[in-house]
């Protein structure tokens, strides 16, 4: 994205009261020039014919985007957010005053739901993405050496109609908890080959990226190393033969790299990393096998288990502490448990049975919205944070920056 389009989504998102006004500044004004939601050719364009355009649709995405923070779980939910807000509120997502009675007109529920399920689920991601990522920018204190983002899937369980398949979607998270990027599977495949596009064209300077097992083809590694971006692959059974040249090293005579030891719910684990530097490791680009040993104590029954996982990185020796690679590792899986889970729980993501059109992605995407936003904002519980924002209407607009 350049700076030019960084400027606009600044614009569209990030809306200040201008001097000397007496209320929020008007979403519409920005959108005017830039589009909606961001300035980015990919933005979701309007779908629908320019004669049957009652309700601006920047007015419908943001109150969309803002209900949604404010704890909606469905479009009936988002509708009830927009019927209910004050008329500053609605002022300030730009919907239009009727000339004669000057009241503020808002959408029935019927008309947020054939938009959002009209629009284009990749531009709307892409914006959704650009908007966190700008404003993960302006909070950042400083420069770090090493970012990492976690890539992992989730199938919308009740999207599934007419025995056909659900919507399965691919989504990369930093692990600050930050939706980078979105994209959609295709229904007569799996994940796998969607895990270049969803990261093509993403800035991954100074990047390491953890993903699962499935993700582990050496056509992902290639083409991370040819992009200048790091990598930390877990091997298993899917890579036999690396997987049994990464069992026979002789991690006996190699030194532990890190220790650390946690206790909670209900168990007591203890997980030891082992790091080698190694030439001829068969994955492209890999300069490093690491070992992780994990003792689980469940405290009630008192069973011990004992787990050993493989995998290499293309991280020469020294550039990351053994600290940070144990973080990386172990990290990766908050993409399942500060994300994917939350839409689950919070939002009754898998209870929805929305299937129109592009709707059940589109709401994903405002669903990775508000999660982000709120992370960015340092909120730990999500259902927590939705309700306060739920309590007055201005929360969910001064969060997005339109107030």
């Amino acid at each position: 994205m350049t700076t030019t389009e960084n400027h606009a989504c600044s614009l569209i998102f990030s809306h200040a009261v201008g001097p000397g006004a007496t209320g929020p500044y008007p979403v519409a004004a920005a959108v005017a020039r830039f589009g909606v939601p961001c300035s980015v050719s990919r933005g979701p364009a309007d779908p629908r014919d320019r004669r049957g355009r009652r309700f601006p649709l920047t007015a419908l995405v943001a109150a969309a985007a803002a209900g949604t923070l404010a704890g909606a779980r469905s479009l009936t939910a988002i509708a009830e957010w927009i019927a209910d807000a004050p008329r500053w509120v609605l002022l300030a997502l730009g919907f239009p005053v009727d000339p004669f009675t000057r009241a503020v007109t808002v959408p029935h529920p019927t008309t947020v739901m054939r938009l959002l399920g009209r629009l284009d689920g990749d531009a709307c991601d892409t914006a959704v993405s650009a908007f966190l990522q700008a404003r993960a920018q302006n909070r950042q204190a400083g420069p770090t050496r090493w970012r990492a983002v976690a890539v992992d899937g989730k199938q919308l369980r009740g999207s599934r109609a007419g025995g056909g398949k659900a919507v399965w979607l691919l989504a990369a998270m930093n692990h600050t908890g930050t939706v980078i990027a979105q994209r959609q599977v295709d229904t007569k495949s799996n994940e796998t080959p969607t895990f270049i596009p969803l990261l093509d064209g993403l800035a991954l300077e100074n990047t390491v990226v953890t993903a699962d097992a499935a993700h582990t083809q050496h056509a992902n590694g290639r083409w991370l190393r040819e992009h200048g971006v790091h990598y930390i692959a877990v091997v298993k059974g899917n890579h036999p033969g690396l997987l049994e040249q990464l069992r026979k090293l002789p991690w006996a005579d190699i030194p532990v790299d890190h220790k650390d030891r946690t206790r909670g719910r209900g168990r007591l684990e203890v997980r030891h990393l082992k790091t080698v530097a190694f030439r001829h490791l068969d994955y492209p680009g890999a300069r490093q096998a690491l070992r992780v040993m994990r003792w689980r104590k469940i405290l009630t029954s008192k069973k011990i288990t004992i787990e050993r996982l493989y995998s290499v990185t293309s991280l020469p020796p020294g550039a990351a502490t053994g600290e940070q690679l144990a973080d990386w590792i172990r990290g990766h899986w908050k993409i399942e448990n500060q994300l994917h889970h939350v839409r689950d729980t919070t939002f009754a993501e898998d209870a929805s049975t929305t299937r129109t059109g592009s709707l059940p992605r589109v709401m994903a995407s405002l669903r990775n919205l508000a999660i982000s936003v709120l992370r960015q904002d340092g909120r730990t519980n999500i259902a927590t944070a939705t309700r306060h924002h739920a309590r007055h209407p201005s929360r969910p607009l001064t969060a997005l920056g339109w107030t």
